[in-house]
């Protein structure tokens, strides 16, 4: 039996689309699958939860963002149970992160019915498991803003939010412990990566592996304003990393201490002091 998280609002109505294909494949080809869709993200736990404890399950199939997938990751780590992800959603850098094309998902889902699952590392934050990228700083800020705003709504209450805050942003000062050592540094922005995307496909951790059990580390340092608008959209190409005032390095566990709010997989993890700790072979998923 397999189980069908869907989120149908994801992706302004995207994820009831995605799991409409979704559920038709499984019919088509005779698969035993449950179905559970809920807009509150503590239901749909509950009665997943609640499956898991009384069936077995050949694996979870998250249908929506990266916020549904972050929750499945919750539940199904600890049982040690498979989960995919169907890209439903705004960002969907988890799937980016295994690999996967965001469109064709009959070849996606030809693969999770048809082969066996592989282990992948994740990511724990102070006991939260997350598959992508934990962060910190002006993106975090945003993200908060963002979060208090009840217009616009989608991509443009983001867009408002940098608008709102970017002016009167300030490096924010960090003492950061690795395994090897333990500094303090001023930064606009850190990217801890077990993948190597956030925010939709920005290669804030280009290099990153989701099999070598170690985060990439990306710290920008202070710039001015005009330096950080030049060098915020090399982003999406990953090649901001060869910038004076970035910094990258890897390392199995890190923490940080600042007066600053952290986010994984773009859910909010809260204030600092956070801990993480890359955790090898912790996940079972089918990845490219």
């Amino acid at each position: 039996m397999w189980a069908l998280a869907i989120n149908p609002t994801s992706g302004h109505g995207k994820g009831a689309l995605a799991g409409e294909r979704v559920t038709d494949y499984f019919a088509q080809r005779d698969l035993k699958y449950q179905v559970f869709s809920s807009r509150s993200a503590k239901e749909l736990k509950a009665a997943l939860e609640l499956f898991l404890e009384t069936h077995p399950c050949e694996g979870v199939i998250s249908i929506g963002g990266d916020g549904l997938a972050h929750l499945v990751l919750q539940i199904v780590v600890p049982r040690n149970i498979p989960f995919a992800v169907i890209p439903a959603g705004t960002g969907n850098d988890i799937v980016r992160s295994l690999g996967w094309s965001l469109d064709d998902s009959t070849y996606y889902l030809d693969q999770v019915t048809g082969t066996e699952p592989q282990l992948i590392d994740l990511g724990n934050v102070d006991s939260e498991w997350f598959a992508a990228i934990l962060s910190t700083g002006f993106d975090s800020v945003v993200n908060e803003k963002a979060n208090s705003l009840a217009w616009p709504r989608g991509a443009q209450r983001y867009n408002l939010a940098i608008a709102m805050e970017f002016p009167r942003f300030t490096p924010i000062a960090y003492e950061i412990t690795t395994d090897t050592r333990t500094f303090t540094t001023e930064a606009m922005l850190i990217a801890i990566g077990n993948g190597r995307s956030y925010g939709g496909g920005m290669l804030v951790c280009p290099h990153a592996k989701i099999d070598d059990g170690l985060f990439d580390v990306m710290i920008l340092k202070p710039v001015s304003k005009i330096e950080f608008i030049k060098v915020f959209p090399k982003v999406f190409s990953g090649s901001h990393i060869t910038h004076p005032a970035v910094e990258i390095f890897r390392t199995k566990r890190i923490s940080l201490n600042a007066d600053a709010i952290a986010y994984a997989d773009g859910e909010r993890v809260g204030p600092a002091p956070v801990s993480a700790e890359c955790i090898a072979g912790a996940g079972l998923t089918w990845r490219l």
